[in-house]
């Protein structure tokens, strides 16, 4: 702080690390916006880097061609949505029941979030051109939350609870039905109320498991 109680201005040069990676997460963040706003035929480098208030050459320096700079700002709102491996596993309360009703609340408040609409609509309209997005936003993101699920239900297996089955395409079944179609109202704009919500999470949690108890 300078005598007068005002803060002092670092000079003009090189960013510090933190300034540099703080500008380059504000670039993939606009440049999504405005793929998303103006799809990706439309987008140009010049309106990303107008509206950033950045040059095309900086930009050009990191990112080769437009495609490149698409696929790392939604490979970036991909990595906003990966679970740690102790998040899934603290749901894990030895309740079958309530472990897939916290597994599925998460998965939908995750879409629920600006991050997550913006890679759910981005998917939706450009993944015919990049259907690589799909397979990033499945191995990095959703494969993990499925995985875990099955391991779940192999050990309700194992103790009896539910009846031998694939536990792989139980547990994609489960994020089809609970978490799927209440993302698609999600992103159409028509989110579920908060009992809503939960009463379809529940509904659809137990549908499922009375499919599996053992007869």
């Amino acid at each position: 702080m300078s005598e007068a109680g005002a803060p002092v201005r670092r000079g003009a040069g090189r960013p510090t690390r933190e300034q540099a990676a703080a500008r380059h997460e504000e670039l993939l963040d606009t440049a999504l916006d405005l793929f998303l706003e103006n799809g990706f035929d439309v987008t140009t480098v010049e309106m990303i880097a107008s509206r950033v208030n950045m040059t095309k050459r900086t930009i050009y320096a990191r990112y080769p061609d437009k495609s490149a700079l698409f696929l790392a700002a939604v490979h970036r709102a991909v990595d906003g949505q990966i679970v740690p491996r102790e998040v899934l596993e603290g749901f894990d309360s030895g309740d079958l029941t309530r472990t897939l009703e916290s597994v599925a609340r998460l998965r939908i408040d995750q879409v629920m979030t600006p991050n997550g609409l913006r890679l759910q609509r981005i998917i939706n309209t450009e993944g015919y051109r990049f259907p690589e997005i799909f397979v990033a936003n499945y191995e990095r993101s959703a494969g993990p939350v499925i995985d875990f699920v099955a391991g779940v239900l192999d050990r309700a297996i194992a103790d009896g609870t539910i009846a031998p089955i694939d536990t792989d395409q139980a547990a994609r079944a489960f994020m089809s039905m609970v978490v799927g179609g209440q993302v698609r109202s999600i992103v159409a704009g028509r989110p579920p109320s908060a009992a809503q919500l939960e009463e379809r999470v529940g509904f659809t949690v137990r549908l499922l498991l009375d499919g599996l108890r053992p007869r």
